[in-house]
């Protein structure tokens, strides 16, 4: 079984869309799915987008009322598909973004590394594309500004937010029932691979490239701002 994890803020514009698309890939290459969207107390209409998909796809939705942020958001859907699997060394938790910057289309790519023994598989992307010249290098440096502490053998891209993992290896990952992952964002994706890897038999990574121009609003980051943030992070 395959786990989908998608953490969700305001994002009505595209998220719909997205589980279409992740419905149109099993569809070409049938795997046994359940889609897992955290809803993170959104404001604008993305409740009502995902109510008639709960009808017609393998979708749970799990929603909070408060505003909590990407990091626990996403431990929260990692944490719930270990609840659900019963089989954890074989089943597998695939992340993605909400918002359409990452292509479906790589998930067959992911899986034929997880089927191949990876239990950590990274799609590593450079920025190209990017909106801004800062996007670009903040996205491409990422991993340097991260220093020693943020690297991960076998790995370039220590910030994607688009991967998969073994069950077993998310709930070792990510212990107990309190918050683990102590940063937020880029960071807080760094964490988390760093975390699974430390945990991982086989680690593996596969290229894609991040779609910029289906995005429907502004990226809402400051890049230089998360410079700092991964600086940090890697000093904690």
């Amino acid at each position: 079984m395959l786990y989908i994890c998608i953490p969700s803020r305001n994002e009505a514009q595209t998220v719909g869309l997205l589980l279409w698309k992740i419905r149109q890939v099993f569809t070409d290459a049938p795997r046994e799915y359940h889609l897992l969207v955290g809803d993170d107390a959104s404001t604008d209409a993305t409740p009502d987008v995902l109510a008639p998909y709960t009808k017609v796809l393998p979708l749970t939705v799990l929603r909070q009322d408060r505003h909590a942020g990407y990091a626990r958001t996403l431990e929260r859907l990692l944490r719930h598909a270990v609840t659900l699997s019963d089989r954890p060394r074989r089943d597998a938790a695939v992340v993605l973004h909400a918002d359409f910057l990452h292509d479906p289309a790589t998930i067959p790519e992911l899986l034929k590394k997880f089927d191949s023994g990876a239990d950590l598989v990274v799609a590593e992307s450079q920025g190209e594309g990017a909106p801004t010249r800062g996007h670009r290098l903040l996205r491409r440096y990422a991993p340097l500004l991260l220093r020693r502490r943020g690297r991960v053998p076998g790995v370039r891209d220590t910030v994607s937010g688009f991967l998969a993992m073994r069950l077993s290896v998310a709930k070792d990952a990510l212990p107990g029932n309190g918050p683990v992952l102590m940063s937020d964002g880029w960071a807080a994706n760094a964490e988390l691979i760093a975390r699974a890897a430390a945990v991982s038999r086989k680690v593996d990574g596969v290229a894609t490239r991040e779609r910029y121009d289906l995005l429907q609003r502004p990226l809402d980051y400051d890049p230089w701002a998360a410079a700092k943030a991964l600086w940090r992070a890697a000093g904690r």
